[in-house]
């Protein structure tokens, strides 16, 4: 049974954490309980179907079957649970080695090759939380690669030279659109938003072994099938700044997916949610309360909130500084650029964040 309006609150999911052969054996600060690992974890899902609510009107229940029955009131009157499975997946990467190479496919080609794995692409965006001196993402090909090329440094190990090198500091951002070879080098800890979904094409592993001996599956074909050569796209994401008070608004990166921003603030921070769309609070550091209507619950970091869409009006106010991520569907997109624009995001700085 789901709650009527009156229930309308934010409520927060539980993280699922997911072993992985380049992942770390401590995830502290963000979860200072997963620490002396016995083996090491990658990912901590936080908006997964297998998620369970922390807290709200569905505590304990998992999102996949929450979300098949929400009305429009959590939603967004522009969101149906009826269009598909619940559409982002935020994760917390955290990378001690170098991830494999790899790429992920569009919504056109996994609708019509990857239907039994959900039938949907995988657009992403990094937003990084900490980063060791030298870290660095690779993203895109070099304008030189041509398929042939490619295929032959996958077969000899140096696929990973056919990449561009982006270096990467804390509190920047990577957007990596469907068809874009890349991997996640060591000594990260990044927020990823994306699609949800889980279609990974890996083309080269580090010739890594479990304890088994065995190497991990590769999907050579297939990826070399949806990579984009040629002119990329994505990248470093230069974001744009606007001071609402005494708060921050970063805003990085707008497509049909998602759009992500962050706030910074050290006193209280007004925001309201949009009838249009739910939206998705990640707590990054800092703890305080997050208020509405009388009522109020408390924040604290590596957090995720799941804000219905006519929730509406909604403080944040902190006990300690605090910057968070905001993600969520922008719908309807055509009018997304418009909405920027009015709150003082100039023309030029539209044309590098908005991806139509």
């Amino acid at each position: 049974m789901i709650p009527g309006s009156a229930s309308l609150c934010p409520a927060r999911l539980g993280p699922i954490f997911s072993a992985r052969p380049w992942g770390a054996r401590t995830l502290a600060p963000l979860f200072p309980e997963k620490s002396n690992l016995a083996e090491p974890l990658g990912e901590a899902w936080m908006t997964g179907v297998e998620c369970r609510f922390a807290s709200g009107p569905f505590a304990g229940q998992k999102l996949g079957d929450v979300w098949n029955s929400l009305p429009s009131a959590w939603t967004g009157t522009k969101i149906s649970a009826a269009d598909g499975p619940f559409p982002l997946l935020i994760k917390f990467i955290f990378a001690e080695e170098k991830l494999s190479v790899q790429v992920h496919p569009d919504d056109e080609y996994a609708a019509r090759h990857e239907q039994a794995a959900g039938g949907r692409g995988k657009t992403e965006m990094w937003y990084a939380i900490h980063a060791r001196p030298g870290a660095e993402v690779l993203a895109g090909l070099k304008p030189s690669v041509t398929p042939e090329l490619f295929k032959r440094a996958i077969a000899d190990g140096s696929a990973e030279d056919c990449l561009q090198h982006v270096p990467v500091r804390a509190g920047e951002a990577i957007f990596v659109p469907a068809g874009t070879a890349h991997t996640i080098g060591a000594g990260l800890v990044l927020c990823e938003i994306q699609e949800y979904s889980d279609l990974t094409y890996r083309v080269f592993d580090y010739n890594r072994r479990d304890a088994q001996g065995r190497t991990r599956e590769l999907h050579i074909e297939k990826a070399l099938q949806v990579i984009r050569f040629g002119e990329q796209c994505g990248g470093k994401i230069v974001p744009a700044r606007i001071v609402r008070g005494d708060a921050n608004e970063t805003f990085f990166v707008a497509c049909r997916f998602f759009a992500a921003e962050k706030w910074e603030f050290a006193e209280r921070a007004a925001l309201a949610t949009c009838p249009e769309h739910f939206e998705l609070l990640i707590i990054l550091e800092g703890r305080g309360s997050i208020q509405w209507g009388g009522e109020s619950v408390e924040y604290a970091p590596a957090q995720t909130w799941l804000l219905p869409a006519a929730l509406g009006e909604y403080q944040l106010t902190p006990r300690e500084s605090t910057s968070a991520l905001r993600a969520y569907v922008p719908v309807p997109f055509d009018g997304f650029a418009r909405k920027l624009a009015a709150g003082g995001v100039s023309e030029p700085e539209l044309s590098r964040l908005v991806y139509p």
